[in-house]
């Protein structure tokens, strides 16, 4: 990617990153839906990575998470690791896959809510938060999960609307493209 048809992505990740984190701090961590929130940032950051690749992820990924502690006064660091993991891995599955299915979207939502409760739960509890691990945690997890599959497509539709004049353009598709054109045939194979 150039750098001048980064610029135009960039801003858009921008404005559209400190937008959803807002609407997470402001809106979404007040309305608890079956006593969980749903954790729109890492469907962001997951769905960035899966439309723009794994360095546009991971870079989106770290960005988000550092804003999200810097905003909640929180374990400086914690969240944006676990974003930038995220991000690049589903960035690596864009990458390595190419997946077309039209339940990749949800697949890759329930992967990185579960990565995000999960990962972000087992760090605390590492770095020695005391709180107490109970039935309580595992339903609060299953939970979490559930209600970020439910809002994963709505997530997946408005991050692609938002971004789709500066995406990237994948040279596979690319190539595919060229070859539907010409019928896929070589003219030196028609003899």
């Amino acid at each position: 990617m150039s750098g001048a048809s980064s610029a135009p992505l960039a801003l858009r990740l921008s404005v559209f990153g400190l937008l959803v984190v807002f609407f997470q701090i402001g809106v979404v961590a007040e309305v608890p839906v079956f006593g969980v929130n749903p954790e729109l940032c890492a469907l962001l950051v997951a769905f960035v990575g899966l439309l723009c690749g794994s360095t546009v992820g991971a870079a989106c990924g770290f960005a988000v998470g550092l804003f999200i502690d810097l905003a909640l006064l929180q374990t400086l660091g914690l969240t944006s690791l676990i974003f930038t993991l995220i991000g690049y891995w589903c960035g690596r599955l864009r990458e390595l896959r190419d997946p077309q299915a039209p339940l990749t979207p949800l697949i890759v939502g329930v992967g990185a809510s579960a990565l995000a409760l999960i990962g972000y739960s087992l760090m605390e509890f590492m770095l020695g938060v005391d709180a107490p691990v109970s039935f309580e945690l595992l339903r609060q997890l299953v939970l979490g999960v559930l209600v970020d599959t439910i809002v994963a497509l709505p997530m997946w539709a408005i991050t692609r609307r938002v971004l789709e004049g500066a995406l990237p353009e994948d040279p596979r598709r690319r190539r595919r493209r060229r070859a539907y054109t010409t019928g896929g045939l070589s003219p030196l194979s028609k003899a």
